[in-house]
């Protein structure tokens, strides 16, 4: 069994410091095995042109990665590689980067402006943890049909969402947007027989509102847990590997 904790947490836009992040990760832990942080968790959404002078360069990083002693944190920043500056997530082990994956799908429309302001990353690949083979996402991706054939194809044990999702399509059956969410994320799940953890803030930028409603999903495409929508929260999930196992050798009869 894993313990997963989903730090829906309200990020502030600016760049924040090392022992800021480590009261978030110490308020977070809960004798946890994996703490998931959302998308751009340490600097804000909005960051536009002050993506330049907010991003974090790789030894920065390396710093917050010390938080990992004991327990695995996974955040969301803008990270700076030579004249490149990528929307990346960071995955970190035993006090160590363990592994970084760029955003490859970078909305460009309506609200967001994402590929004015950074590169887009070229591919997405699975590695190794305690739990398993695991692949991460960032927000937009998930709406992108190659990113959800390579989960499909992988198949790994943990799949990781860290998302900035502002709320939108209020109706009276709730919001279109995380109906939508739950779609992508129910198929991903049993397309790719994994579990999937979804991490997505809340808090206001600049008269945008974030949503929440993280979530934790099994290979059968079911919600195990949920967090509230619009509310901070570290949500404690419990993840059965022995389910993910099952569920894939289901597939491969089918």
């Amino acid at each position: 069994m894993i313990k997963i904790i989903l730090a829906q947490v309200a990020p502030k836009l600016k760049k924040i410091c090392v022992k800021d992040f480590e009261a978030m990760v110490a308020n977070g832990r809960k004798d946890a095995d994996l703490l998931v942080f959302p998308e751009l968790c340490i600097n804000g959404y909005l960051l536009k042109d002050a993506v330049f002078e907010d991003a974090y360069s790789l030894e920065e990083v390396e710093f917050f990665a010390k938080t990992s002693i004991g327990v695995d944190v996974v955040f969301g920043c803008a990270l700076r590689l030579g004249h490149k500056i990528f929307n990346s997530s960071i995955y970190c082990c035993d006090g160590k980067v363990a592994h970084i994956h760029h955003k490859s799908a970078l909305p460009n429309y309506g609200l967001f402006q994402e590929a004015r302001f950074f590169f887009k990353g070229d591919s997405i690949s699975p590695f190794e943890t305690r739990f398993g083979t695991t692949m991460m996402v960032i927000c937009e991706e998930m709406f992108d049909s190659s990113i959800i054939h390579a989960l499909a194809s992988v198949k790994p044990d943990l799949v990781l969402v860290i998302a900035n999702s502002p709320a939108r399509g209020f109706g009276e059956n709730g919001l279109m947007i995380e109906s939508q969410w739950q779609s992508l994320l129910s198929s991903s799940a049993i397309l790719s027989g994994s579990h999937v953890a979804f991490v997505n803030r809340v808090g206001f930028e600049d008269g945008l509102g974030f949503w929440g409603g993280s979530r934790v999903l099994n290979p059968k495409g079911e919600v195990t847990c949920k967090a509230k929508l619009f509310e901070e929260e570290f949500l404690d999930c419990v993840v059965d590997k022995q389910l993910s196992r099952a569920q894939k050798y289901m597939l491969r009869l089918n």
